[in-house]
């Protein structure tokens, strides 16, 4: 058996991310998985008495986050804390990741007065991505403050950005914005790695990918602004965000894997 950590209360906190869009499972609550509900799953096969609380929003900014999710999370008083915040300031034009992450900054010292373990996520390396890569820098200075307030509050990083698995396509959704199962799937072997939990989440092999010929990479590109860019830039002209009307998906702890208390 694996040795036994020491979590019995974790509450993830973020956006979409860590709602988990891109891994759809109907049985999950909300819909979709993600690799927060994959990490509890672990940590509660190792421990009795484990619960789960996932106050993730998708579309939420920073600010949302540290208004919305902050306080409700602490009152749950859990023991372990996930928080990705930035992310959907940093794409945004005329974002100053320093300033962004002075506010993270901020709210890691909060999450971080009860004793509560706080694992707090760089941003993913994505020059490759035809969407994303444009703020590449801005991602790699945010990402070095983020190494900065995670020593000075005793915090763990998850390293998104030296997870060079996520290059591969294949780990992002069809929307390019979002992670796929097998993107989520990775990424939580990182996070419970990070943590010093034992896991069995096999890795990544996948075979090499086919040569796409130029045309065929053409229609898709087209295919894919037509459906996922050209609505995201109209929700932006509108001020409008994916997470209107949503709710938290777990708003208070129950064992993973229960959506509601019987």
């Amino acid at each position: 058996m694996p040795e036994q950590h020491p979590w019995s209360r974790y509450v993830a906190i973020g956006d979409s991310f860590t709602e988990g869009i891109g891994d759809p499972e109907p049985a999950s609550p909300g819909g979709y998985r993600g690799w927060a509900d994959r990490v509890a799953e672990v940590l509660s096969a190792q421990t009795s008495d484990f619960a789960y609380a996932n106050l993730a929003v998708r579309g939420r900014l920073m600010q949302q986050i540290f208004d919305e999710q902050l306080e409700p999370a602490l009152a749950l008083r859990p023991d372990l804390i996930t928080i990705s915040a930035g992310g959907n300031n940093i794409i945004r034009p005329g974002s100053d990741p320093d300033v962004v992450a002075a506010s993270l900054d901020e709210a890691v010292g909060r999450l971080r007065t009860d004793g509560a373990t706080v694992v707090v996520f760089n941003g993913p390396d994505i020059g490759m991505t035809p969407v994303l890569k444009r703020v590449r820098g801005k991602v790699a200075i945010y990402n070095e403050n983020i190494h900065t307030l995670a020593k000075k509050h005793d915090a763990i990083v998850a390293d998104m950005w030296s997870l060079r698995e996520l290059s591969d396509p294949r780990m992002w959704a069809p929307d390019r914005l979002h992670f796929s199962p097998i993107g989520h799937n990775t990424i939580a072997a990182m996070v419970l790695d990070s943590l010093g939990v034992e896991h069995t989440i096999e890795p990544f092999n996948p075979e090499p990918l086919p040569r796409i010929a130029w045309r065929t990479a053409r229609v898709e590109d087209l295919g894919w602004a037509r459906e996922h860019l050209v609505p995201w830039v109209l929700r932006r002209l509108r001020h409008q965000s994916s997470g209107d009307f949503i709710t938290a998906k777990r708003p208070t702890f129950l064992p993973p894997g229960e959506s509601k208390r019987s």
